[in-house]
């Protein structure tokens, strides 16, 4: 009867190591999702002109060159609903019922117009961003702070100085 107790103990093990093993394999993994980050859409600053060509005269078409682009590097769409973008001094535009499609760009706009797929308009009738130095912030709609783009005399929160994809100068 020991014999059979042997069998019956030694499957009986090697049944619950294998229940262990697939409990195991199951926690790891979704400890593995929880405590890793988790997967996130990576929106980004892309670029700006916050010097508009020519006169900075302001005129809805001067106000208009000058733009900061918006782009979503992941394969998928971003409701960026009540997502901001900012200046440094506080001028801040409020996306509203904006989807960015997977690896896309929408250009913001500073002066007046119609919002289509890729261009948004703040529909301000003065200039949102000095040419010389300033700091555009991107946020959620949690008001968490995603990206920044800064120029001219202070560093971002990635050490670059200025954006070489913006057009430089000052005269405002």
């Amino acid at each position: 009867m020991s014999a059979f107790m042997s069998v019956t103990a030694r499957r009986a093990a090697a049944a619950a190591l294998a229940a262990g093993a697939l409990v195991g394999t199951f926690a790891a993994s979704a400890s593995a999702d929880a405590g890793g980050r988790p997967h996130r859409d990576r929106v980004e600053i892309s670029g700006a002109q916050y010097d508009s060509p020519g006169w900075d005269n302001g005129t809805n078409r001067s106000l208009n060159k000058e733009w900061v682009d918006v782009t979503n590097t992941s394969r998928h769409a971003v409701n960026l609903d009540g997502w901001t973008l900012s200046a440094r001094d506080g001028r801040t535009y409020t996306f509203h019922h904006y989807r960015l499609a997977g690896r896309a760009t929408v250009r913001v706009h500073t002066g007046v117009g119609r919002d289509s797929g890729r261009d948004v308009y703040q529909d301000r009738r003065r200039y949102a961003w000095d040419n010389r130095s300033d700091t555009a912030t991107l946020r959620d709609d949690r008001n968490r702070r995603v990206d920044t783009l800064s120029w001219g005399g202070h560093r971002d929160d990635r050490g670059h100085h200025g954006d070489d994809r913006g057009h430089r100068g000052g005269h405002r």
